[in-house]
């Protein structure tokens, strides 16, 4: 077991985290990266990726990772596998420790948060088996590989009804999958969706099974009132059921909002604690998507680069 020193320690990877990386190596803060239980983040499970700049033909989720990575690490980012168990920040805004996997105590004077956030999913076997093949928690993400073609998409928030009026934009027949008789979703995103041609909503009906051998061709669905199972022919299957943002280990020392999401001060990666700063999807529950994650990465680098000039200036 050792002591890391750094004036940079991030906590995750993905576009956030390897963003910040390339921004405070470029700065010479000789940033120390722990790349967390999904190393790259979401996108390590996404197979095309066409959204992104930069890649006019589309990149694979995967290969786009680890171009992100070899990237923070050509400016001298010491990145490693495993991750942050524990934190103790100092409120007073002195140095900061956190212990890896293997007990290591590392002592930083800077954060960056970049843990990310992990989609709830239904919990049934072909969801896995099929995910990425048809299966997707992101319909802005990956909706467009399904235009004009039927789908169907899951949940019956606010993220489930603007999932859903955004398919029904780009495909021919979005079926919205609701577990009773109501939503929880905001008055007007209800009449939306209730006022929209080609979303059929299928109410008190719960899936049953995801169906398809090598991709989707179908999903098989139970009424819950009746027992009365249907089967209906889709090629894309949306989960949006939420997201838990992965910040467990934050909680106690710093500001979460009802569901987890790290609080940052309004235009800026600032958190309640100074020399502390969060990026990505851990603190971003309205966009979501890899190049929103890369720009708050860069934001928080700049304002780490930022807080420790400034005091560097002070004690001079």
């Amino acid at each position: 077991m050792t002591t890391i020193q750094t004036k940079c320690l991030i906590i995750g990877s993905g576009p956030a985290g390897y963003t910040a990386a390339i921004y405070a190596a470029r700065a010479g803060m000789n940033p120390l990266l722990y790349k967390g239980h999904q190393p790259g983040g979401q996108l390590t499970i996404t197979n095309d990726v066409e959204n992104y700049p930069g890649y006019p033909d589309g990149v694979m989720g995967p290969q786009m990772m680890v171009d992100f990575e070899k990237q923070a690490a050509r400016f001298g980012t010491d990145i490693r596998s495993g991750l942050i168990e524990r934190v103790s920040f100092d409120k007073n805004g002195g140095t900061h420790l956190a212990w890896d996997e293997n007990g290591n105590e590392i002592h930083a004077q800077t954060v960056i948060i970049s843990t990310g956030a992990s989609a709830k999913w239904l919990g049934i076997p072909s969801e896995t088996r099929l995910n990425g093949k048809g299966v997707s928690a992101c319909a802005v993400c990956d909706g467009f590989f399904f235009r004009k073609q039927e789908v169907a998409i899951v949940g019956a928030g606010d993220t489930a009804c603007e999932e859903a009026s955004y398919l029904s934009k780009i495909c021919s027949k979005v079926y919205m999958i609701v577990r009773s008789d109501k939503m929880r979703a905001s008055q007007i995103m209800q009449k939306r969706v209730e006022n929209t041609p080609n979303i059929e909503i299928l109410w008190n009906t719960e899936t049953d099974e995801i169906l398809g051998s090598e991709e989707v061709s179908g999903v098989r669905v139970r009424n819950r009132e009746t027992g009365e199972l249907k089967e209906i022919a889709v090629t894309g299957f949306f989960v949006a059921i939420g997201h838990k943002p992965n910040t467990d280990i934050f909680k106690g020392q710093l500001e979460l909002d009802e569901t987890g999401y790290l609080i940052t001060q309004k235009g800026s990666s600032l958190t309640n604690i100074e020399g502390v700063f969060a990026s990505g999807d851990a603190q971003d529950k309205i966009y979501r998507q890899a190049v929103t994650a890369a720009g708050t990465g860069c934001m928080a680098a700049l304002d780490a680069e930022r807080y420790l000039a400034a005091k560097e200036a002070v004690e001079a």
